[in-house]
């Protein structure tokens, strides 16, 4: 499930104008939102307004080439590449930091056409729409993306090639059962998404498939019980009673069910943290009884 920074105040009557005025500019002038066809040089000033494209632009751009990551980029929770944030921009989430900027290039999610991205579309801008990755596959086509859009194809292209070669490594897993990707308050992921991917590389077949149940559903105990999944697969750390969201995952109905925990981190964004998260998951099933 991709997470994604919300830009969260509007601008200032100055800043409005200006970026109106842009807009306009562009759009008078027959302009169509900008693409990275065509571009003569590497941008120098990128912006990200989602959380997956912090973990890409870190991976493959220059430091100097990042003018701003979102606000849960250096979140060792929810990021897998927090660890490298230290020294770079973290911006709260406002408009007015964007265009202080002035980015030429801003990579968001196509969620943003009815907002902020829909604006920096007009010609001033350049921009790179990001959908959440469903799949290794997704994840492969984003870097390649990304990777063209900062000017960097060859560290795309090595970062691919260094994924699929640890991906190979990885001992090749046996059918290890039924497993139910359960969360808080009993939200269960079905298939499409990218812990459904990992469950199927892991050997896995996952129970809201199973079930025949859509991307997000929610599923109770009692028909939890029911079905009985071989495996719980749970978010790390997420088994600390906190509120009644997290207490049902310590509930006595539940204690028999063998456990996976994968940290957050490696989960709610496509990236190379994949790879972490399935040696994870395979090097789990294989040290259960």
């Amino acid at each position: 499930m991709g997470m994604l920074c919300r830009l969260t105040k509007w601008p200032s009557a100055r800043l409005t104008a200006r970026l109106f005025a842009w807009v306009a500019g562009g759009l008078l002038a027959g302009s169509a939102p900008a693409s990275q066809t065509g571009r003569s040089a590497p941008p120098r000033r990128i912006v990200s307004l989602n959380l997956c494209a912090d973990q890409y632009l870190l991976a493959l751009a220059d430091r100097t080439q990042i003018a701003g990551l979102t606000r849960n980029a250096n979140n060792a929770a929810m990021s897998a590449a927090a660890a490298q944030t230290r020294g770079l921009p973290i911006l709260r989430g406002s408009a007015e930091e964007v265009l202080a900027i002035d980015p030429d290039l801003v990579i968001g999610a196509p969620a943003r056409r009815t907002g902020m991205m829909a604006a920096l579309s007009g010609a001033h801008y350049h921009t790179l729409d990001l959908k959440p990755a469903g799949s290794y596959a997704g994840i492969v086509t984003q870097i390649r993306a990304v990777a063209k859009a900062i000017g960097h194809v060859d560290r795309g292209e090595a970062l691919i090639a260094r994924m699929d070669r640890d991906l190979a490594a990885i001992a090749r897993p046996r059918p290890a059962g039924i497993a139910a990707y359960y969360q808080r308050r009993g939200f269960l992921t079905g298939t499409g998404t990218l812990i459904d991917d990992l469950m199927t590389r892991a050997g896995l077949v996952n129970l809201a498939g199973k079930l025949g149940k859509p991307v997000l559903s929610q599923l109770t105990l009692e028909e939890l019980m029911v079905a009985q999944p071989d495996y719980l697969l749970i978010e790390s750390g997420s088994e600390r009673v906190v509120d009644q969201g997290t207490e049902m995952l310590r509930h006595p109905l539940l204690k028999d069910i063998k456990r996976l925990r994968l940290p957050q981190a490696w989960t709610v964004c496509g990236g190379p943290a994949y790879v972490d998260a399935a040696r994870s998951l395979v090097n789990q099933i294989d040290h259960r009884p």
